[in-house]
């Protein structure tokens, strides 16, 4: 075996593509591992977690290229192999000579001379706060899928916004449906009457799945982004998206879905939404609060809606000859539904450290000998990195490390499908499952493995093949978040 480490000053590529390259490279004869990411701080410590030595004076504006190869020649092939994928997402895409326009040079040129009334702004947080206020000087609403955007910023650019008469959608907005379009994370769903705002973006995802499979469609969600409900930001992008909503003749009903808000400016949305005159439901997470599931089920139910039985398939049991570990431990690539789990969880098992904001909170390395949930697409997990939704490699790893560990009892993980997700995650963690389960039955120990998945069946990945490929692996499958997470407390029960 031969390892290759080489860094490449100065040699900025976004996270996405250095994903697709590095699977492109491990592809490579001779090639059995391949990292090719920027050294930021997290992503340097996964490679040394790998087992690759990184210069210590490597910086985040530097790439690097990490091989382990079979061989020496193999290195020469893995490299070769590095700067034609790098080459590749260099290549100019169209144009045929000296006569084309030229493009323009900003965002804000770009809305002007197309037109648009959209913007999407997906580029590091330093610099995402200029392109939206150009976006919206503009004239164009914008949806900023971009995190680590402060608290300030955020209600500066909101307040723009509705100077301006549009809509500023997060930031880390990550999911959005506008018109039929699909914008950042969004699952395939048929037109319909219901429009949801959400300040959360695996929750509006959890939403739209669980609507369509009550055969209730949608005709949008508008994200607001995660704080927005937050006494600091006050609930300025709900209120214009709401207002947004009240005009649109193809909404009949709205959903708000939202982490644990700020009960006082809950109290005020509430009050604009009824003198908008909407029919709203409430799906806004927190304590004395029913769960997402719930929620919907207590919409559908004032809308005249059949509540479906939500699409679940159980494992078998494991041997009851095998010892069991104590704890929950959750990990989740949703913060809204790594949120939900942990508060239907703890009305059983009490404290749960985790890095949500609560207490007990982890440390920096995210363990804890008791129960535990993980949200790895947290801002501080993503710097630097792609989202786990995209690239799922930490909390991939943190499955086996789990299952080695004998304190572990019960597995709970997400799998969210749809446009802007893994292409093939069931595969990737029917695989990771497999093995998990295969570590602790070598060590007398059983581990049931409880996922919570969102999805239709009109999505790129197929929610029913996703599905059988995870129970085939061992694990019980969940459409509703909050019954997974139930089910992974019973399944611990007989341990407490």
């Amino acid at each position: 075996m031969t390892v290759h480490v080489e860094l490449r000053r100065g040699a900025y590529h976004d996270s996405v593509s250095l994903l697709q390259v590095s699977r492109t490279v491990a592809g490579a004869a001779g090639v059995e591992a391949a990292q090719v990411a920027m050294a930021t701080e997290l992503n340097v410590e996964v490679l040394r977690g790998m087992g690759f030595e990184v210069p210590g004076d490597a910086g985040p504006n530097d790439l690097v290229v990490a091989l382990r190869t079979v061989d020496e020649e193999a290195v020469a092939t893995g490299v070769t192999a590095v700067d034609d994928a790098l080459r590749a997402l260099s290549a100019p895409t169209g144009g045929t000579g000296a006569d084309d326009e030229v493009p323009p040079g900003t965002l804000g040129s770009a809305v002007r001379r197309s037109g648009a009334g959209l913007a999407l702004v997906s580029v590091p947080g330093a610099h995402a706060v200029t392109e939206t206020y150009d976006a919206i000087a503009a004239g164009a609403s914008v949806m900023l899928f971009s995190d680590n955007v402060s608290v300030e910023d955020e209600v500066a650019l909101k307040e723009a916004a509705a100077a301006a008469d549009v809509l500023v959608m997060g930031p880390d907005c990550g999911t959005a449906l506008v018109g039929g379009v699909a914008l950042g994370f969004a699952n395939v769903v048929v037109p319909g009457p219901v429009g949801i705002v959400a300040a959360s973006g695996t929750g509006a995802q959890q939403a739209m799945c669980l609507l369509d499979a009550a055969g209730v469609g949608v005709s949008h969600c508008l994200g607001v982004g995660g704080r927005d409900l937050k006494a600091a930001v006050a609930g300025r992008s709900t209120r214009q998206a709401l207002r947004a909503l009240a005009a649109d003749a193809a909404t009949e009903w709205v959903l708000v879905v939202s982490k644990p808000p700020d009960d006082a400016v809950l109290d005020d949305v509430r009050a604009e939404a009824d003198a908008l005159g909407l029919r709203v439901h409430w799906a806004t997470l927190g304590a004395g609060r029913p769960d997402l599931t719930a929620a919907l089920e207590q919409a559908l139910a004032a809308e005249g809606v059949t509540v479906p039985d939500w699409a679940a398939t159980q494992a078998d049991p494991d041997d009851p000859g095998l010892t069991r570990g104590p704890s929950l431990r959750g990990l989740f690539c949703g913060g809204t539904l790594a949120e939900e789990a942990l508060l239907v969880a703890a009305d059983d098992l009490g404290a749960i450290a985790s890095n949500l904001g609560h207490e007990p909170a982890l440390g920096p390395d995210l363990t804890d000998p008791g129960h535990v949930v993980v949200d790895f697409g947290a801002d501080e997990l993503t710097r630097g990195r792609a989202h786990p939704m995209i690239d799922p490699t930490l909390r991939t790893a943190r499955i086996a490390t789990e299952a080695a560990d004998p304190t572990c009892g019960v597995l709970l993980v997400d799998l969210v499908l749809g446009h802007g997700a893994h292409p093939d995650p069931a595969g990737e963690l029917a695989d990771a499952v497999r093995a998990a389960r295969a570590t602790a039955h070598a060590d007398g120990r059983a581990l049931p493995v409880v996922v919570s998945l969102s999805g239709t069946d009109a999505d790129p990945q197929g929610r029913a093949r996703c599905a059988d490929a995870l129970a085939a692996a061992g694990a019980s499958v969940f459409l509703s978040n909050a019954a997974a997470a139930r089910h992974a407390v019973a399944a611990l029960g007989a341990t407490r």
